[in-house]
This record gives structure tokens, C-alpha cells and sequence, in this order.
């Protein structure tokens, strides 16, 4: 990473650690070890969008989850997150949502979240593995219910980078918006079964209930997953710069894994899924396996040493 993204992912961090301070040009100068003048310029040109633009979207972004999930009140949120003024905040959050912030609270259905991602993953990491204190990866056997999932598809993508391109980044900020099984969004490289002609294998999407008869954004599509058992991979936490090689090795250790120690064979029936790398936690993607005829799974959770 060079020194002009380093400074801009410094800018990035201190915005994510302080965004409910009031943060000058001066703070994220300070943080980008340049001028604010030569700081701003950067910010302006590697996100694409100024510093206060970028603070306001996210501010307006992280109110809005506070306003789903807190039961406060709008007065409450728009001091909270920095806005003068309960009009002030009114019209902006209808200018970044399309929806007054009260109409979201009494029904908050998919909105796009603004989702920034830190300008040193903007580029896919291909380095060979250097992380000497990354040695175990975690495999644990996990059942997912029948389900169903809301997906947007793409046209031929296989991976992240290319789905990107296909349909933008903003589906995530979408899918951060709405409720999940499983607490989060998810990632999904789908069958056959799974796909209709001319769609990708990889996807972002949201598991729901079975039952699920909510609202569905416009431009995606509802599938149903059957029950079926994975299992889980998870690396050891790692610094985000790092982030794809710790993606690396934990599919390198699963690609090597032999799932009959568990009783297990790997499965085709059912997508391979992938949650977003989040250092404090490691690497988590989940590949899809059925019991061997010849032995039952054991449930105890084991570590795989490289």
C-alpha cells in the first residue's frame, strides 16, 4: 500500500472510531500525517467523495440502523449523530434514502446503506502467505434449517471483484438494512439448481426464514435453501492489510481438508458460503458436505495446524 492510501485509510479510521466527535479537517490531517489542504485532495480523490460527505453519508447511514433497531426517537438520533437541527437532519436523511426518517421508523423496509470500504481493499491481494502467526484454522460441524435467501445476481461473476463490476458495491449496504438469520449478510457461490440462464455463481444475498413474506428489494430474487449441514472454517484473526491473505490460506486449508475425519463427504446440493472478513474475528466461509454412508459426524469442533 502506498503512502497516499496509507493516509487515506488513516482518514478512514479515525472517521470509523470518532464518527459521534466532531471531526475537522485538522483531525483527519493529523491522522494523514499531511496538510489539510494535500489531505483533502487525497480523501477527494481516492474515495471519491469529500470528508464531509463521506462523514455525513455514514452518519446518516448508522442513525438509520439506530432508528430500526433502538426505539429512540428522531430528536434523539440527530443530536446523537452530529446534525444542528431535527429539520436539518429530516431533509438529509430523505436526500440520501428517499424516505423521512420517521416513515423509516414505523417501517423499515431494505434501504441502501452507505458501506464504505477502506480504500486498501480496493484491489485484490495476491501475495503468497507470509502470516507466521496465523498456524490453525477452526472446522466445526454447523446445521442450517430449511431457509430462504434474497439474492441480487450478477451475470457471470465467480468471485467478489468481478461481482462488483457487474452490479456495483452498493448491494451490501442494502443487505446491511434488513433483518438476517444469521445476524449478517452472506456471500454465495450457488449450483446449478440455483442459477437461471445468463446469472452468476457468486452472489450477495440475506438468509430468512422459510416462511419469510416480507418485503424484497426491486431487482432481486427470492430462492429456497434446504436443510443441510457444512462444515465451518474459520482463521485466526488477522490485521486487515492482511485481509486476503488470511482469505487465502483459510480456502487453501479448506480446499486440503478431508471431511470423512468427521464423518462427512463434501456435498454439490447446497451454495459454499462467505461471510465478510472482519479481522477481530478471522476469516469464516462455510462449505456444504453430507454424512458418509459408512460413519456418522462427530459434533466436537477441530483445528486443522499449517
Amino acid at each position: 500500500m502506498d503512502e497516499r492510501m496509507a493516509a487515506v485509510q488513516r482518514m478512514q479510521d479515525y472517521i470509523g472510531l470518532h464518527l459521534h466527535e466532531h471531526i475537522t479537517m485538522a483531525d483527519l490531517a493529523a491522522a494523514a500525517l499531511f496538510s489539510p489542504w494535500h489531505s483533502y485532495r487525497l480523501f477527494r480523490e481516492l474515495t471519491g467523495l469529500t470528508p464531509a460527505a463521506y462523514i455525513r453519508r455514514m452518519r446518516l447511514s448508522h442513525s438509520a440502523m439506530e432508528l430500526k433497531r433502538s426505539g429512540r426517537t428522531i430528536t434523539e438520533v440527530a443530536f446523537e449523530y452530529g446534525f444542528g437541527s431535527v429539520d436539518g437532519y429530516v431533509r438529509a436523511f430523505a436526500r440520501e434514502f428517499g424516505r423521512t426518517p420517521g416513515d423509516y421508523a414505523c417501517s423499515p423496509s431494505p434501504i441502501t446503506l452507505f458501506h464504505p470500504y477502506g480504500v486498501q481493499y480496493r484491489q485484490p491481494r495476491k501475495e503468497a502467505i507470509t502470516m507466521d502467526s496465523m498456524q490453525y484454522v477452526y472446522v466445526s460441524p454447523i446445521h442450517k434449517p430449511r431457509r430462504k435467501a434474497i439474492i441480487k445476481r450478477g451475470t457471470s461473476a465467480t468471485d467478489y471483484w468481478a461481482y462488483c463490476s457487474e452490479v456495483g458495491c452498493d448491494v451490501w449496504g442494502t443487505l446491511l438494512s434488513m433483518d438476517s438469520l444469521c445476524g449478517e449478510p452472506v456471500c454465495l457461490w450457488l449450483p446449478a439448481a440455483y442459477r437461471t440462464p445468463g446469472t452468476s455463481t457468486y452472489v450477495q444475498g440475506v438468509e430468512v426464514g422459510v416462511y419469510y413474506d416480507g418485503p424484497v428489494p426491486e431487482g432481486f430474487d427470492v430462492i429456497e435453501l434446504p436443510e443441510a449441514d457444512y462444515l465451518m472454517f474459520q482463521g485466526q484473526p488477522f490485521d486487515e492489510a492482511d485481509y486476503g491473505q488470511a482469505i487465502q490460506f483459510v480456502e487453501n486449508a479448506a480446499d486440503r481438508y478431508d471431511p470423512s475425519v468427521l464423518g462427512y463427504v463434501w456435498s454439490t446440493r447446497s451454495p459454499r458460503i462467505q461471510l465478510e472478513p472482519k479481522g477481530e474475528r478471522g476469516y469464516i466461509e462455510f462449505r456444504p458436505v453430507q454424512v458418509h454412508s459408512q460413519a456418522m459426524p462427530s459434533p466436537s469442533r477441530s483445528s486443522l495446524e499449517l
